[in-house]
């Protein structure tokens, strides 16, 4: 067999002319060929994850997976609840007991079976706008069908999809995924989390004045304390010790003072609206746990195939960017990642949810980067890491590398040395949402003013802004230069492209923002996966040198993540002969 580099140097560049012919002459040697490439993508995957199941399980000895699992439980259910309130309220479908049970049911599948357990999965934002924008197009219908069984063929349909895509390979397409897009991505997160916030405390006039001023007060209150915390967490006050475990715990601990607050002194007269909640493992309309959909009329099962495709478009950018982005450059990762198996994974869910009647869980935005962040171990660079050590202060990741030396650091300056990769605390977490399930805790749960989910919608959405790539250019450009450091990447790229290339990112931001506000909300995945061709082929075109788009832009995923992916790619080339393959 010919070396993979006198292929490349004897084979054309499979471009579309070379596809298309390929495909034409399906002689029965090229059929086989194709036929071995199926699935070569998940089995590498297993494969080279394989060897580091054992130690995913035994790194979890380690704390910095207790406040790692703190944080994301409160970081991933009251956001999802909050999330689902519009869509609980409209279809009268779902409960928080389904949005639960789905948390569960992907925190269990992902962190036990899946390649990236550091990824979160849990119920999003763009997921509820989807299944309400079904809602109210069947709602539009003379005689609508059961929405719970249209809902099941559609998750089956997209899960059907995704076993394909899986399968074929197609998530090496995720190459051509840069931080251009995954800033733009999380940007629109980002103000979709503020934009909650207010939609959560501009619904509470409905139930009276009083109320919905103190809400807005607790509101104000929870981002007030969660941002004190996370400052002091950062400034050379307090024992190192002391600042880490403000980083640690500093929101779980504003939330909970906060909802106390709801129940002290006057604010007791006030008509808060909390959270509602139902019976202990009770599904919404107590209706059976089973949905069978495959009543379903012949007609609308057809009628589902198009909402399935849409709703795989996505799940592929949102759940694999929240991959990439958990296991971005700025973390210093170890173990290889999985994407085509985690794909795969994902599709089991997403017909799970539709056969029990939940909403379908997908990679989160920005929980699964917060996830990696508080699973790190700082230190300095210096030092030889021990992985018992998780003292340190915690560091902005946004800072960009200097170049110095480690002897040259300051002995208090503490950075990024490694990150605790296991599966207990996405575990942990997800267990936390059963155990949430049970009486006395629902009860507890059912306390939480909606003032507060606001707040926490403020807090996690300006954090998550803050360390956005098109945040921290806007910031450059702004920035007097006299006091920019001389380092600083950015210096070497010429202003005027800086912002053309901010504008670009922001129409595809406001494009995507305006579309989920129309009734064309449905097709907002759609515009989403738009942001990757208009990377790849036209950017290029208009007028920035290599240079300035090396800095501008660059890959999502840790160079050693990036590196895996890419020689899976060359080795899946090599061994099966794959009719198109991604160039390298």
């Amino acid at each position: 067999m010919a070396s993979l580099d006198d292929r490349q140097v004897n084979q054309p560049s499979p471009g579309v002319s070379t596809t298309l012919r390929n495909a034409s002459s399906l002689s029965p040697s090229r059929l086989r060929s194709w036929a071995r490439k199926l699935g070569v993508g998940i089995i590498q995957d297993i494969k080279a994850r394989a060897p580091w199941y054992l130690s995913d399980w035994t790194d979890a000895w380690n704390y910095r997976v207790v406040p790692a699992a703190a944080l994301i439980f409160f970081a991933n259910v009251l956001p999802g609840i909050a999330f689902s309130l519009d869509l609980i309220e409209t279809t009268q479908q779902y409960g928080v007991t389904e949005v639960l049970v789905s948390t569960f049911m992907a925190a269990f599948i992902f962190s036990v079976f899946g390649a990236q357990p550091l990824t979160i999965a849990g119920v999003t934002g763009p997921i509820t706008v989807f299944n309400k924008t079904i809602f109210d197009i069947l709602e539009r219908q003379p005689n609508p069908p059961s929405y719970l069984h249209f809902v099941g063929w559609v998750y089956l349909w997209a899960a059907i999809i995704h076993w394909f895509t899986a399968a074929l390979n197609w998530c090496n397409f995720l190459k051509y995924v840069t931080l251009f897009s995954c800033d733009t991505f999380g940007f629109y997160v980002s103000w979709v989390y503020l934009q909650y916030g207010v939609q959560v405390t501009t619904r509470q006039f409905s139930e009276g004045f009083d109320g919905a001023v103190v809400g807005i007060v607790l509101a104000i209150l929870m981002v007030s304390l969660s941002f004190a915390f996370q400052t002091l967490s950062d400034k050379p006050y307090f024992h190192h010790a002391v600042r880490r475990f403000f980083s640690d715990y500093g929101m779980p601990i504003s939330l909970v003072a906060t909802s106390a607050m709801a129940y002290w002194g006057r604010f007791r007269s006030a008509n808060l609206v909390t959270l509602p909640v139902g019976g202990a493992f009770q599904a919404a309309n107590d209706r059976s746990w089973l949905v069978k959909f495959w009543e379903l009329d012949g007609k609308w099962v057809g009628i589902a195939l198009p909402f399935g495709i849409v709703l795989w478009v996505l799940f592929f950018f949102d759940h694999n960017v929240s991959s990439l982005i958990a296991q971005g450059s700025q973390f210093p990762l170890r173990k290889p990642p999985g994407f085509h198996y985690d794909f795969f994974l994902l599709g089991i869910t997403t017909f799970i949810a539709g056969l029990i009647g939940v909403p379908a869980p997908n990679g989160l935005i920005p929980q699964a980067p917060i996830h990696t962040i508080s699973l790190l171990v700082l230190d300095h660079p210096s030092k030889r890491h021990d992985p018992e050590d998780v003292s340190g202060q915690v560091t902005p990741l946004t800072v960009p590398h200097t170049g110095e030396k480690a002897e040259d650091f300051p002995l208090d300056r503490r950075v990024p040395v490694a990150v605790v990769e296991q599966r207990v605390s996405n575990l942990a977490q997800g267990c936390l949402c059963l155990v949430l399930l049970t009486g006395p805790l629902l009860h507890v749960l059912g306390l939480i003013p909606r003032g507060v989910l606001a707040g926490l919608f403020w807090f996690m959405g300006a954090d998550a802004l803050q360390g956005n790539g098109i945040t921290l250019k806007l910031l450059y450009l702004i920035r007097d230069k006299a006091l920019t450091p001389p380092n600083e990447p950015l210096r070497r790229v010429r202003p005027s492209r800086v912002l053309l290339f901010v504008v670009i990112q922001l129409v595809g931001f406001g494009a995507t923002f305006v579309v989920t506000q129309t009734v064309a909300a449905i097709g907002f995945p759609v515009v989403i996966l738009l942001l990757v061709p208009v990377r790849t082929l036209l950017i290029p075109r208009l007028p920035f040198t290599p240079e300035e788009l090396s800095i501008l832009d660059g890959p999502t995923a840790s160079p050693f993540v990036d590196d895996g992916v890419r020689r899976r790619i060359a080795l899946a080339h090599h061994e099966n002969d794959i009719l198109v393959s991604p160039a390298s």
